[in-house]
């Protein structure tokens, strides 16, 4: 499975276009933004994709999937309304929302709506065994990799900075990368650590661990508790033991939920058939990638704590019994 769990996640993205019904001449697209083809947004696009395209024939919307640079890509996407959604990590949601944080000079998008959540994502620390790195602590002056440039786990990075009172100059070097380049860098010796948010199980990180030898860092302490009670968006997290190769041991971390984001200028029906062909299909939709096998309806539809549900979304919670 480790092998083909790329290929898998891209024919996912692929069938929900290709397989889709002959376009009709009053059909409305929408197209979601994701992230890097190895990553779980990709498939996650596809795989909502493929339900809300199944339904052609009645709403008239056509769904398709778009590899993008990742969450801040997506939400600068959404503002210009070059894309109708974005997945998008709760964290740069909530800032962007609220136009903190990386998003002081464009200003506050009050008009992102949540349609539902998704998976959680874990920060991961995956260093090379050799690289002396036990602890996040031992990540200073290393050569680490933030994740690319756009990307919410390089937000999410920095943000752990500032709580640590650490900057760039704290590491040997801070390096470039494309994502696809990130595991041979590791295991060559040109970086010593990585940092990634995604869900687990996680291609990304099987290919990796499978690799060379490496280890999973705990993430945790007085500063992850801190920016814990102070942000709604983050929460403990917990990776577990066994899930990669010689990672026997639960990894204590932080993370964030990935959630599906429109503008409030998506007319309430759009939303609530995307919604719909989701949760009226959610059994099928949790076999799709293996980070969905536990997500629960209920769960789902949480989320207005970082940013409003978007109309018609919560008409489709309330007509299913989801929210009061």
């Amino acid at each position: 499975m480790k092998r083909s769990l790329k290929k898998i996640c891209i024919l996912i993205a692929y069938a929900s276009v290709a397989f889709a019904p002959a376009a009709q001449a009053s059909e409305k697209t929408v197209t979601i933004g994701t992230a890097g083809v190895t990553g779980v947004y990709y498939p996650a696009g596809g795989a909502i994709c493929r339900l809300v395209n199944r339904g052609r024939k009645e709403h008239g919307i056509r769904c398709t999937v778009e590899s993008t640079g990742g969450s801040i890509n997506n939400l600068e996407a959404i503002r210009k309304s070059d894309l109708e959604l974005g997945v998008i990590q709760s964290d740069l949601l909530y800032n962007a929302y609220n136009g903190s944080d990386l998003f002081v000079d464009v200003g506050a998008d009050k008009k992102l709506r949540i349609l539902f959540s998704l998976h959680s994502e874990p920060f991961t620390v995956v260093a090379r065994k050799d690289a002396k790195i036990n602890t996040f602590d031992d990540l200073k002056g290393k050569r680490v990799y933030f994740g690319p440039q756009g990307s919410g786990m390089r937000a999410t990075m920095e943000e752990l900075l500032k709580n640590k009172g650490w900057t760039s100059k704290s590491f040997a070097s801070v390096v470039d990368l494309k994502s696809s380049d990130q595991a041979q860098a590791l295991c060559s010796g040109k970086i010593d650590a990585m940092v990634y948010a995604g869900g687990h199980p996680n291609g990304t990180i099987q290919q990796i661990t499978s690799m060379c030898p490496t280890r999973l860092v705990d993430v945790s302490g007085k500063e992850i508790d801190k920016m814990i009670s102070q942000h709604p968006f983050y929460t403990h997290a917990v990776i577990p033991g066994g899930m990669y190769v010689g990672n026997p041991k639960d990894v204590r971390t932080f993370g964030m939920r990935a959630e599906l984001v429109a503008s409030s200028d998506m007319d309430d029906s759009t939303a609530y058939q995307i919604v719909k062909a989701v949760f009226d299909n959610l059994d099928n939709f949790k076999t799709m990638h293996p980070v969905f096998a536990t997500l629960d309806a209920r769960q789902m539809a949480i989320g207005g704590d970082v940013v409003p549900f978007h109309p018609g979304a919560t008409k489709y919670f309330k007509e299913k019994g989801l929210v009061d």
